[in-house]
């Protein structure tokens, strides 16, 4: 790369920053998404705005911006995880797909009347399903609408969906190639890419907590960064070379570490790269908007932004709908999900870049973002009036089946024989999906590279033979793995109380398709070796002796793996309550975060007394990375710590609500909320008042912590805060809140 291209890549670089920088600052002060500010400044340094200097080359806000895109998806990754995919449960997997699966074809369909072809129909669709995170969540932030009954719902949604769109990425990359759609082709595009992401996933969660639990303490927050975006790139990379993309490599890297105890820690110092890198990605973003196209086009993106609204505002409240919320709640999930964001940029910088889609549908569907993004919050706070009126609308005798089905569907609880057999069926087929994944990969990985090295290195006769035996060996684990009973003894016990006996039939069931299972994995191996019948006679031989010679030694190695990997799944939620963190008898050492609503932030350890209401004692608390070991009573508790704590199983369970609550005011400005401090200077309008006269709490949103005052010997002391406390000058305040709110009363 010679000295001029270095030079225009900066320069371009510093241009399209600059102007970044000074077009958020502006559409902060108008109170509208950064993401808008991005796009704008993009326009003004595309060629299509002509009063102001552009960039050199295109080329190089390219490479830039697919960095973008592998950073966010990373970050992206790094707020979803299979544990939170669970916990959201069945209930937003089936309204995030009918939502998805409904915008699809309603964009097909529009794109089909607009006169598209059908992969960009296809591509169309995909670009109007995808409801935007980021700008659902500023909206609701700024509309105070964060505690609403509908919200959590809504994130959950939200989630499921950033996972479907990793899949529609991948089929409709597949589309695009192919140039067709091939149901053939495109199942097997879902079944290779469900493979490679149980591997994935599997090896990772394997090995990456593991890893981290062991080295923790010697890994510094530089040494982190490098890590964690060393990782990002690497399954980047590893992703393409599978067939796939860069970012659904980096997405998965993100779910994958957003399950270990650094996740904070590594969204934390990740923050400003994704923050860099995103905005170099939107801005790229505007500066595909072509003001001709956009007057050109200007009814099909009328047509477009209707289609998302309705569309959304339909699918949306159907959705819930369709899994028992209330229909308030699904109304105004419903309005709330009426824009298209980040994926739909996606989506159409894939598209284009594989040369699938027309110039001219990227500044469409901006355009179309855009004018979704602006009307969000109208509809927002439209939704509550639209409800009113479908109640005033609707048949009293539907309102009434509406309701009825809601209460039954979230009244969720099963007899307990029941739960015990969804147990045991969702840990069967977890078992067979995870272990027959790594029977086929260590098979893919033998016969692609250890099949050429033994058939190079070892050339006669028996090089099969001796292919066949490791590649046994190596799969004979997971293969008794899949054979192993489905039901635990504990549970049969159980059962036999309950319900004075065990169903068999189930069982026998789960057992013969195990192995079936089995037997066929080990006759697609033996092919290589045997023949005919000859393969099944091996294999059932194989089975036996395998049986019988290393069950003892199998199945106390299984079991110590599968301790291991659930650790590890849960390794995050361990590391908060204690579970598995046991040091004597019944005593666990839990991490908890100090919410803003703590009863005692604020307060010393003494003030607390931790010990003497809930019987825990605190073994260390980590403040802003750093640690301070058995802190003595004198040492304050503050919003944002980390605290290491010692207590029963029960007493963790009663006190982890307690440390963890939130106040509605740091909730309301979940988007802005800082733990900050200042001095009062002489001229500050507090000085002379009370706390109860400065209203702090109710007419600013923010919390007094403590106040820092010197005595006359000039030592400083932390007061816990009152009503009657009087202001002086020099006092120094830690708050919590907003700092553009706070800065003005100091």
């Amino acid at each position: 790369m010679n000295e001029q291209v270095i030079q225009s890549l900066i320069s371009d670089l510093a241009l399209i920053l600059m102007l970044g920088a000074v077009a958020t600052v502006l559409f902060k002060k108008l109170k509208q998404p950064v993401v808008l500010g991005y796009i704008v400044a993009g326009f003004i340094a595309s060629p299509h705005f002509a009063l102001f200097p552009s960039v050199a080359s295109g080329e190089n806000i390219e490479f830039w911006a697919q960095i973008g895109i592998i950073v966010l998806l990373f970050s992206l990754g790094l707020e979803f995880s299979f544990k939170k995919l669970v916990n959201v449960g069945v209930s937003a997997v089936i309204s995030a797909g009918l939502i998805v699966m409904g915008m699809l074809g309603l964009g097909f369909f529009v794109g089909k009347l607009l006169g598209y072809g059908l992969v960009d129909s296809l591509f169309l669709g995909g670009m109007l399903s995808m409801s935007s995170t980021t700008i659902i969540l500023k909206a609701l932030t700024d509309l105070n609408m964060r505690q609403r009954r509908f919200v959590p719902m809504i994130f959950a949604v939200l989630i499921v969906e950033d996972l479907f769109a990793v899949v529609l990425m991948v089929v409709l990359s597949s589309v695009a190639v192919n140039n067709t759609v091939a149901g053939g082709q495109m199942l097997e595009s879902v079944l290779k890419l469900s493979f490679f992401l149980i591997i994935w996933f599997v090896v990772g969660i394997f090995m990456i907590p593991s890893v981290f639990k062991r080295y923790r303490r010697l890994i510094t927050d530089e040494m982190m960064l490098i890590i964690s975006m060393g990782l990002c790139f690497l399954m980047a990379i590893f992703s393409v070379n599978s067939g796939f993309s860069l970012a659904l490599g980096a997405f998965v890297m993100g779910s994958i570490l957003a399950g270990t105890v650094e996740a904070r820690r590594i969204e934390r110092i990740v923050s400003p790269i994704k923050d860099l890198f995103g905005a170099v990605f939107f801005i790229s973003v505007g500066m595909m908007v072509d003001p001709t196209v956009i007057v050109e086009h200007a009814g099909t993106i009328a047509l477009l932004a209707a289609v998302v609204v309705v569309g959304m505002i339909l699918f949306g409240t159907v959705g819930m709908l369709a899994t028992g919320q209330p229909l308030k709640s699904a109304v105004e999930s419903g309005f709330a999900l009426t824009q298209i964001g980040e994926f739909s940029f996606i989506i159409a910088s894939m598209g284009t870049s594989l040369g699938v889609l027309k110039s001219s549908t990227y500044p469409i569907i901006v355009a179309v973002s855009v004018i979704t993004t602006f009307t969000t919050p109208f509809f927002i706070k439209s939704a509550e009036g639209a409800y009113n009126g479908l109640v005033r609308i609707l048949p009293k005798r539907m309102l009434n089946a509406l309701g009825g089905y809601s209460k039954t569907a979230n009244n969720g609880e099963l007899p307990e024989a029941r739960e015990i057999w969804k147990n045991v069926t969702q840990r069967y087929f977890l078992r067979l999906v995870l272990y027959s994944s790594v029977v086929i990969g260590i098979y893919w990985v033998c016969a692609d590279y250890l099949w050429p090295a033994i058939d190079k290195g070892i050339n006669v006769c028996w090089d099969n033979i001796l292919w066949a035996a490791i590649t046994l060996v190596l799969v004979l684990p997971f293969l008794f793995a899949i054979m192993m009973p489905p039901i635990r003894s504990s549970e049969r016990e159980r059962l036999i109380e309950l319900e004075g006996r065990v169903s068999y039939v189930p069982v026998v069931i789960m057992e013969l398709v195990s192995g079936i299972l089995a037997v066929t994995f080990i006759i697609l191996l033996l092919r290589k070796v045997f023949y005919g019948w000859a393969s099944v006679l091996a294999s059932l031989i194989a089975i036996i002796v395998a049986t019988f010679l290393f069950t003892p030694a199998l199945r106390k190695h299984l079991a110590r793996l599968e301790r291991r990997f659930i650790g590890n799944v849960n390794v995050r939620e361990n590391h908060r309550t204690g579970h598995g963190n046991t040091l004597v008898s019944d005593m666990h050492l839990a991490y908890m975060v100090v919410g803003h609503g703590c009863p005692f932030a604020g307060d010393t350890l003494q003030r607390a007394e931790l010990r003497r209401k809930y019987g825990v004692n605190v073994v260390n608390i980590e403040r802003s990375g750093t640690l301070y070991p058995v802190p003595n009573g004198d040492m304050r508790i503050f919003p944002g710590d980390t605290l290491g704590i010692i207590g029963t199983e029960e007493q963790i369970e009663k006190l982890l609500p307690l440390v963890e609550a939130e106040t509605k005011s740091a909730q309301a400005y979940s988007g802005e909320a800082r733990f900050v401090h200042y001095a009062l200077t002489h001229d500050s309008d507090l000085i002379g008042r009370t706390l109860s006269e400065a209203r702090l709490r109710e007419d600013y949103s923010t919390l007094l912590v403590a106040l820092q005052r010197k005595d006359a010997d000039g030592s400083d002391h932390y007061l816990p805060p009152t009503p009657e406390m009087m202001f002086l000058e020099g006092d120094i305040l830690w708050l919590v809140g907003d700092p553009a709110t706070i800065k003005p009363l100091l």
